[in-house]
């Protein structure tokens, strides 16, 4: 029997990078997972098939996590879909890096929509339908301890929100035999941050490693604790980041 079969899996953010990663490892691990997106639907159709061909189960879920109404909608639907929710995995996330003086509001409204006010509301409407052995997993950020650079500022706000809301649900959660931990990665190889792109040589001279991570990397975390042998790991973060923060 595999590690995570019978379990139903919601991953945000799930159709690339280190959400398409971690929702294939999930359902290599026996989980049913379902996932969303906002663009890129012929993406999303795609892994579904891959997934589908080998066996699994799987549903793609159009959702954008700055909607507050879309993103407890994909929580109803994945229940309303598979009967139930046992493993949330708050994935979507957005960056704007810019000088300090070009923030602009709208820019912190999106940030803080899609980094930390989607999370509180996808956990909100996850833990009420959840039962004992529930786990809730969020991708926060190593720059939520450590800035290494310039242009963060709001992003890096925006993670470390994740890290006193993580705790906090711990208590919350925790008597209903519910774990929350949260996964914070360094530099990882996805569009968003290519091991080849402009900054990454500025990033790597930092990290203890010498080298980006793998989208693998964060999802063999994310699959351990999602699994039992994580069951006393609770209101804990662990950074992944190859020394970046050490």
């Amino acid at each position: 029997m595999k590690r995570l079969e019978n379990k139903i899996a919601l991953v945000t953010g799930g159709s690339r990078g280190m959400g398409a990663a971690i929702v294939k490892r999930l359902a290599d691990e026996g989980a049913t997972v379902a996932f969303t997106y906002v663009k890129g639907a012929t993406q999303a159709a795609a892994l579904v098939a891959e997934l589908k061909q080998k066996g699994q189960q799987a549903t793609a879920i159009a959702a954008d996590s700055a909607d507050p109404k879309a993103v407890i909608a994909a929580v109803d639907q994945t229940i309303a879909t598979f009967g139930r929710i046992d493993i949330l995995v708050n994935n979507a996330g957005a960056a704007v890096m810019k000088e300090f003086s070009d923030y602009t509001l709208e820019d912190y409204d999106y940030i803080m929509a899609v980094n930390t006010r989607a999370v509180f509301v996808a956990t909100q409407a996850a833990a009420k339908q959840m039962v004992s052995g529930g786990r809730i997993i969020t991708i926060g950020s190593c720059m939520a301890d450590r800035v290494v650079g310039a242009t963060g500022t709001l992003y890096s706000m925006s993670k470390s929100a994740l890290t006193a809301f993580n705790k906090g649900l711990a208590r919350d959660l925790g008597a209903r035999g519910i774990t929350t931990n949260l996964v914070q990665p360094g530099p990882v190889d996805t569009d968003m941050n290519p091991a080849d792109g402009p900054h990454a040589d500025y990033q790597r001279q930092h990290i203890a490693l010498g080298h980006y991570g793998k989208v693998e990397d964060i999802a063999s975390l994310v699959a351990f604790l999602a699994g039992p042998e994580s069951g006393y790991i609770n209101g804990s973060a662990l950074t992944i980041d190859g020394g970046l923060n050490s």
